[in-house]
């Protein structure tokens, strides 16, 4: 990994611990309403940006959350999952706008696996969790589409990294 994508990735996962610190109240809870969530979408402008999402993801849960340790493994591993199919999915998809969707599809669908983790350390009810959790992170995730799409358009995301 070359310096420039190293600090790059290390700014992301800055940028994602400090958003994610301004709603601590509503990114832990049943509704999962994390607004940093939407640095996901810079996957599909550049795979690169795995390490500093997957790194902020990281150190958000294990600074902030309540339940570190299944935070640690479910949380991260639903990120690093859902990362990864959306990168395979985007090598067949070209339009931007697409991949984006794809991405917000992936991260939606695999909130069971944080419901599974509320479900396990709560005992809260997994369909209705995972019900919650999904339509949170479909917000978040559909509101940063245009917002990541604009800030590529002044920094792209493609090279900058």
């Amino acid at each position: 990994m070359n310096v420039k994508t190293l600090v790059g990735n290390g700014i992301l996962a800055a940028l994602y611990i400090a958003v994610s610190m301004l709603i601590q109240p509503f990114g832990f809870t049943n509704i999962q309403f994390r607004v940093s969530e939407m640095f996901n979408h810079l996957i599909v402008f550049n795979k690169k940006y795995i390490f500093g999402i997957v790194l902020g993801v990281f150190l958000t849960n294990l600074l902030f959350s309540p339940i570190v340790a299944y935070d640690l493994i479910f949380g991260v591993g639903q990120s690093l999952i859902s990362l990864l199919i959306t990168m395979a999915c985007c090598r067949f998809i070209k339009n931007i706008w697409a991949r984006m969707a794809v991405n917000t599809l992936v991260f939606t669908f695999t909130m069971f696996l944080i419901a599974l983790e509320l479900h396990l350390a709560y005992g809260w009810p997994f369909k209705l969790t995972w019900l919650t959790t999904a339509i949170g992170e479909f917000v978040v995730m559909a509101v940063g589409m245009p917002i990541m799409y604009a800030l590529n358009k002044r920094v792209n995301f493609e090279k900058t990294i």
